[in-house]
C-alpha cells in the first residue's frame, strides 16, 4: 500500500518543505501505540531517504482529525525552526473553506473575541472545547462569504475563513460565537451534547438529522509564505463530500 496514494496527496515539493492534502478523518499524530495508521506515519515513509540522511518530519501546521486539506511539512531541522517561527509571527497566511448554517448579513465580518479552554473558566462536559472569554487569548479571524444557498436541509452559506492567530479550534469557535456554526461540528454546533452522544454511540441516523454531515466542514484550502525571498502558494479545492452538500435535495 502506498502511503503517498492511499492517505494523502502531495501537492508541492521544494527542499525544505513539503505540502501534502490530508482527507478527513486522518489522524496527523499518533494517540497512543498500536493506534490507527496517521499522516505522521505515512509522511516517515515517504521521505524514509531524508530521514536517513538527517532529516525530520516536522508538522507546521496540525489539523484536527475531521479537517481536511492542507498541511505544511518541514524536512530538515533548519527548515523546521524557521517555519516555526513564521507560524509564530503571523507568517504564514492560511485560508479556509467552511460550510455554515445560515446566511450572514454582512458579505465580509471580522471576529476578534479572545479564546480560552472552557473548562479553564467553569464547569465542562467536554475537556477539549474551548469559548469565546475575557480570560481568553486574543484570536481573530477574517470571514467572507462566498456563497448563500438552500437546500432540503436549509440555509446555509460557504464561508471562506483566514485566521490571523492560531488558537485551538479558532475558526470553529469564531464561526459559532457569530451565529452560524460548521455543519457537522459536534463540540461547536446546535448542542455539545451531539458530541457526547457521538461518543457513546458513534455516529447515528439522529446525529445526521442534526449536523448534517459526518464530520465538521471545515478544508485547509490555502498557505502562502514567504520563503528566503521567494514566495510560496498552494492552493486545495473543495473535497467531495462539501461539493456533494450544495446539492442535498
Amino acid at each position: 500500500m502506498g502511503a503517498n496514494q492511499e492517505d494523502f496527496r502531495t501537492v508541492g515539493e521544494t527542499p525544505d518543505l513539503l505540502v501534502v492534502e490530508k482527507p478527513a478523518g486522518l489522524l496527523v499524530h499518533p494517540t497512543k501505540p498500536g493506534g490507527p495508521r496517521t499522516l505522521w506515519d505515512g509522511l516517515r515513509e515517504l521521505l524514509s531517504y531524508e530521514l536517513a540522511s538527517g532529516g525530520q518530519v516536522s508538522l507546521v501546521n496540525r489539523l484536527d482529525r475531521e479537517t481536511s486539506g492542507l498541511v505544511l511539512v518541514a524536512k530538515n531541522p533548519r527548515a523546521a525552526r524557521t517555519a516555526a517561527m513564521a507560524m509564530q509571527n503571523g507568517g504564514i497566511g492560511k485560508t479556509y473553506l467552511a460550510l455554515v448554517a445560515g446566511h450572514p448579513e454582512r458579505e465580509t465580518f471580522t471576529v476578534d473575541a479572545p479564546i480560552v479552554r472552557q473548562g479553564a473558566v467553569m464547569d465542562s462536559r467536554i475537556h477539549l472545547k474551548r469559548m469565546v472569554h475575557p480570560a481568553g487569548a486574543r484570536a481573530v479571524t477574517e470571514f467572507r462569504v462566498l456563497l448563500r444557498f438552500e437546500n432540503r436541509l436549509g440555509a446555509f452559506s460557504l464561508l471562506e475563513a483566514r485566521p490571523l492567530t492560531g488558537r485551538t479550534h479558532q475558526i470553529r469557535v469564531h464561526a459559532s460565537h457569530a451565529g452560524h456554526w460548521v455543519v457537522g461540528d459536534k463540540i461547536y454546533g446546535p448542542d455539545e451534547g451531539c458530541y457526547l452522544e457521538f461518543v457513546e454511540t458513534g455516529w447515528t441516523p439522529a446525529l445526521a438529522g442534526r449536523l448534517h454531515m459526518d464530520r465538521h466542514a471545515l478544508h485547509s484550502a490555502g498557505l502562502a509564505l514567504d520563503w528566503e525571498g521567494h514566495w510560496l502558494e498552494w492552493q486545495s479545492g473543495l473535497p467531495q463530500d462539501m461539493r456533494e452538500f450544495f446539492g442535498e435535495a
